[in-house]
């Protein structure tokens, strides 16, 4: 461990002054100490869901509070991007439109990038040389190797997550948010070592990038089997640090869980990848807030059916005879089956249920009125009357997830490297 001592700063907002509060809150965690302003800078937005869904996805007010505190501390917005990762049952596109982040984007005139259109990636054995002999896991993953973006080589990333659960991990926040972005579309092969592979991550991210830091939403915070079929809170609180364990310690603590009981948590203190301990982390900003307990119940006491299936198959009985098939041609079944669940079935059918008392707040109206509200320098002082609605609802969503089922035919890694193959001249 470093002999500084790892900070987390912590504040409660509220939709007048968040704009305000989430420059502080940078600025007290020391974000211009380790985010270099002569090197690119992301903002590695998080989309759980391309659908909105309270707590799930980067909020629109946290890039906005982001992105105006790094234009205030005098960085280049020509050297900052949002950047986004894919997934086989994840539409970026469509996700950055319905959680309104492109609409902030665009207002800034900022750079947003895709890093499976276009970019180029490198075999981590050139990225980061040697540190692979320390990793835990992911050689074993895969033994031959796999490849991460180049352009994170060097640049500044700042992770946008939200306080959430996971039924993979029980929290989830800004080691899991480095997942989809350093790993190819194979990485679900990591989920029966998801833990060791967050770990494995955070080396990588401490060996090529210039700068770590994070900055954490929790307006909403989602209790149960997340990072999707939540129960939506409304919390009030945003967290920052530029310590990628100790934050999401902090914020697991919040929630009500002990941090060290949290495997991947546990593991990256045990390796000195940063403080989870909460006893040993220095805590700046709001001390009482962090402090709070929730008492969430977490993601495995009323877990769907999909959540338990993943269980079974990752780590249950159905491992040996269903597991297998994910690494062969035969995985798409598995994507078709998580749309199917949760984008035709669980979002138009329980999905308004579940958010329809968060939606009435004022972070609801908020979002809501996205497009309408009009900012001053300390956040918006009139978020509208109109309490959220979900466009994306009852047949509409239904609708919608059946696009979502041709997409993610169409782009499925195993079928789209079979028509490679095809397509080659070898081939013919």
């Amino acid at each position: 461990m470093s002999a500084l001592r790892s900070k987390v700063a912590v504040l409660k907002t509220s939709p007048r002054t968040v704009l305000r509060d989430y420059h502080e809150l940078m600025n007290l965690a020391g974000y211009q100490d380790v985010i270099a302003k002569d090197a690119d800078t992301a903002l590695k937005i998080n989309i759980s869901w391309h659908f909105f869904f309270p707590g799930s996805s980067t909020t629109p007010w946290q890039l906005e509070g982001v992105i105006r505190a790094l234009k205030a501390d005098g960085y280049d917005p020509d050297l900052i991007h949002g950047c986004h990762n894919r997934t086989v049952v994840i539409d970026a596109h469509l996700g950055e439109r319905e959680n309104k982040q492109i609409n902030v984007l665009e207002s800034h005139g900022l750079r947003n990038i895709h890093l499976y259109e276009g970019e180029e990636w490198v075999r981590i054995q050139d990225a980061v040389g040697d540190l692979t002999k320390q990793f835990l896991c992911l050689n074993q993953v895969y033994p031959q190797g796999f490849m991460i973006p180049r352009r994170f080589i060097g640049e500044n990333i700042i992770h946008l997550p939200t306080v959430k659960t996971h039924v993979f991990t029980t929290t989830t926040g800004t080691m899991k948010n480095a997942f989809g972005g350093l790993l190819n579309e194979r990485r679900h092969w990591t989920h029966p070592v998801i833990h060791e592979t967050l770990v494995d991550l955070l080396m990588i991210q401490k060996k090529i990038h210039r700068g770590v830091f994070a900055v954490m939403d929790g307006t909403f915070a989602g209790d149960g089997p997340g990072p999707r079929c939540m129960i939506p809170h409304v919390k009030n609180v945003i967290l920052a640090s530029a310590d990628q364990t100790a934050i999401d310690a902090v914020a697991a603590r919040m929630m009500g869980f002990d941090p060290l009981d949290i495997k991947y948590i546990r593991l990256a203190h045990e390796h000195g990848l940063g403080c989870g301990d909460p006893r040993q982390i220095e805590i700046v900003g709001d001390q009482e807030a962090a402090t709070e307990n929730w008492h969430f119940i977490g993601p495995f006491q009323n877990m769907t059916f999909a959540s338990r299936m993943q269980h079974y198959i990752y780590w249950g009985p159905l491992r040996k005879p269903i597991e297998w098939s994910l690494k062969t041609v035969l995985a798409p079944w598995a994507y078709l089956a998580s749309v199917l669940y949760h984008d035709s079935f669980w979002y138009p059918v329980r999905g308004r249920r579940m958010m329809q008392e968060v939606l009435a707040s004022d972070w609801g109206r908020l979002f809501a009125n996205w497009e309408k509200v009009r900012p001053d320098q300390q956040g918006y002082p009139d978020v509208g009357q109109q309490p959220a609605r979900l466009p994306r609802a009852g047949w509409s969503a239904f609708g919608q997830s059946l696009k979502i089922l041709a997409t993610c035919l169409r782009e499925a890694p195993e079928l789209a490297a079979r028509r490679r193959r095809a397509a080659s001249p070898a081939a013919r």
